[in-house]
């Protein structure tokens, strides 16, 4: 899936495949940050419509607030006239009806610059929780579509502080920066005509601080971008640090490891402390250096201008203007320290995300993938090669794997660990590409098929099962959501779960607890294997999936699964042999290459490395050698 496709605006930047991303994938701070702000601001002049509007009363609301002082300025010099007694009789009732009427304007000035500020920070607003809307979901599409490998380099953590913090600190640039912009273009802009129209020296005086507040942002934009990076960083870790102590809970009481876990958090909390009080220091400094020179621009208004006023070169009431327009001025220079945070934040932030949702899936439908045709349902490996993208460029994980599935056969496949038994799962899903031969179903190769079809087609039990926080029954139908009552009840009870599930006070709408912990070892198990025999798939693969389930159950379930058989391939990859003894060819792995195969009664016959592993697993467990008892032995 490319950029455009995510609905968030294109990018200037070259798509990697997520193989070639590194493991922190994170923005360059020597980048220019311009690049990431005017994407997502391509992003928000995708309402058009609300940032018109937006705009529209943002440039309004400036124009109104410009006319403030000059009211203000006007209202001062009809009250001196009339106080001075410049005016009498007749014409002190008219300067009377015309203070009154700059009055009325004065206040419509600032009713209507009140409304149409309203309405600037209401569409801002909406625009910016649109955008982190869009982001949101294109950033949970591309989790989707990333490949495992890439998934297999980075935390989980890590990805819920992009999804959240990172999100948030996009969405807030529309009203915080790009608005703001906007109003202070006006109000700087047009201001400096208006004072220098009155006066040029003064004018020069009252805007003498915007050139050094423009030099003192440029380089604050810089520190506080590479501090809001290495605070993002920091909130990362932290919440990897959350998630694996809450996932792992169990282990932390039981073995009484709570003071250490928080003298950890607290360690990993007081290093993003540190960062957000340097980002703290660093936007107190340059915004109290901004209102410091406003203020000494203040001060040499007031001494000059004071001046001017008494030798009659400007009125009292432009005078007032001066310093009507300088206190107007006041919070939007403060706001320049805001908007230059804002910068830094949207840009970091932004960085971040679209390294993500730039990253091109490595495993991914072809151009021209066709659906997958199921005729014979026959699944074969063609002397396959296998490494892991991580792994060194020589380290093989399978090497020369030939193999052929067929419905109503049994496939076993048995090996010590680290032999390759759950890479050959995982190709069959294609959750990874092979490196060499190739993998096919009907003769078709799995690369040139829909992924959708693929793994509609082959339906894999995985070796840790996984369950939502969610009733059981949905836990069961995860794999065809549209099953009916009766078709997940067979399933269950294949999976001998159903007589347990009808012994629960609320059945099939039990809710399982977060990981399915409420449930033992060998039920979570269970419930995976009725989950992936429901879906009517030509492939079913068990990747030791009854490895917590014992030896009875595991029988009534073999016996359960033989009508399944007679129309379907199965594959099961186990470490005890009594869950394959059964299969009609069992492939011994060792070092990624089939070493030994043929059915039970002939490998035994070989006296080789599956007998060795026999009697191994036959011995009485205080008769076994020391080295097999601590697991360095086959297994």
């Amino acid at each position: 899936m490319t950029t455009a496709q995510t609905g968030v605006g294109g990018s200037s930047r070259t798509p990697r495949l997520d193989t070639q991303a590194d493991a922190r994938y994170r923005t360059d701070v020597s980048n220019l940050d311009t690049r990431v702000l005017w994407r997502i601001t391509a992003m928000a002049f995708r309402y058009r419509a609300r940032m018109a509007i937006a705009l529209v009363a943002t440039v309004l609301a400036g124009v109104f607030m410009l006319y403030v002082p000059q009211f203000l300025g006007q209202a001062v010099d009809q009250a001196h006239s009339m106080l001075s007694g410049a005016v009498e009789g007749s014409s002190r009732d008219m300067a009377r009806a015309a203070l009154f009427e700059t009055a009325m304007l004065l206040l419509g000035a600032s009713v209507l610059r009140g409304l149409f500020t309203m309405m600037q920070h209401y569409q801002g607003e909406a625009v910016g929780q649109l955008i982190g809307y869009d982001l949101r979901i294109a950033y949970y599409r591309k989790l989707q579509t990333l490949s495992l490998s890439w998934h297999d380099r980075v935390h989980s953590g890590d990805l819920m502080t992009r999804g959240i913090l990172d999100i948030e600190g996009v969405r807030l640039w529309v009203d915080t920066g790009v608005l703001r912009v906007v109003w202070l273009s006006v109000l700087i802009g047009g201001g400096t005509i208006i004072l220098l129209q009155i006066d040029v020296v003064l004018g020069l005086l009252a805007l003498s601080f915007v050139p050094v507040a423009g030099v003192r942002a440029s380089i604050a934009r810089i520190k506080l971008r590479s501090a809001w990076l290495r605070l993002q960083d920091e909130l990362s870790i932290l919440t990897k640090v959350m998630e694996e102590n809450l996932g792992g809970i169990r282990v932390v009481r039981a073995f009484a490891a709570q003071a250490h876990e928080i003298a950890r958090f607290d360690r990993i909390s007081n290093s993003a402390l540190a960062i957000a009080r340097e980002r703290v220091q660093l936007f107190v400094r340059n915004a109290t250096q901004m209102t410091y020179v406003y203020f000494i621009a203040m001060g040499l208004v007031l001494w000059f201008g004071g001046e001017k006023t008494l030798n009659g070169e400007i009125t009292v009431g432009q005078f007032a203007e001066f310093l009507a327009f300088m206190s107007i001025l006041q919070m939007p220079v403060r706001q320049i320290g805001w908007m230059i945070n804002s910068i830094a934040r949207a840009s970091s932030c932004g960085g971040r995300l679209f390294n993500v949702l730039d990253l091109e899936p490595s495993i991914a439908d072809r151009p021209g993938a066709r659906d997958l045709v199921i005729t014979d349902g026959v699944l074969k490996f063609e002397n396959v090669d296998f490494q892991y993208p991580a792994l060194a460029h020589d380290e093989r994980t399978l090497t020369g794997i030939d193999l052929e599935a067929r419905p109503g056969k049994t496939i076993g496949i048995v090996g010590p660990p680290g032999s390759g038994k759950s890479t050959i799962a995982q190709l069959m899903g294609r959750y990874y590409d092979v490196t060499g031969g190739r993998i096919t179903i009907d003769g078709q190769d799995v690369r040139d098929v829909t992924l959708a079809s693929l793994r509609n087609a082959v339906s894999i039990v995985q070796q840790e099962p996984f369950l939502f926080t969610a009733s059981l029954d949905h836990n069961v139908a995860y794999g065809d959501p549209w099953a009916g009552r009766s078709s997940i009840e067979r399933s269950a009870a294949t999976a001998q779960l159903h007589n347990y599930i009808n012994q629960l006070p609320t059945g099939y709408g039990t809710l399982v607890g977060e990981r399915g912990v409420s449930l033992s070892g060998g039920q979570r198990q269970r419930l995976s294997i009725a989950r992936g025999i429901l879906p009517e798939s030509s492939i079913l693969v068990f990747d030791d999936s009854t490895a917590a389930v014992d030896a009875a159950t595991e029988q009534r379930i073999r016996t359960a699964l033989k009508d399944l058989v007679k129309e379907r391939a199965v594959i099961i990859i186990a470490h005890r042999l009594s869950s394959l003894m059964h299969a009609d060819e069992i492939v011994f792995l060792d070092g990624g290459r089939i070493v030994e195969r043929g059915s039970h009664d002939e490998l035994m016959a070989k006296n080789g490395r599956y007998r060795e592993l026999y009697d191994l697993q036959a011995q009485p467990a205080d008769s076994r050698p020391l080295r097999a008892r601590d697991g360095e032995g086959p297994s």
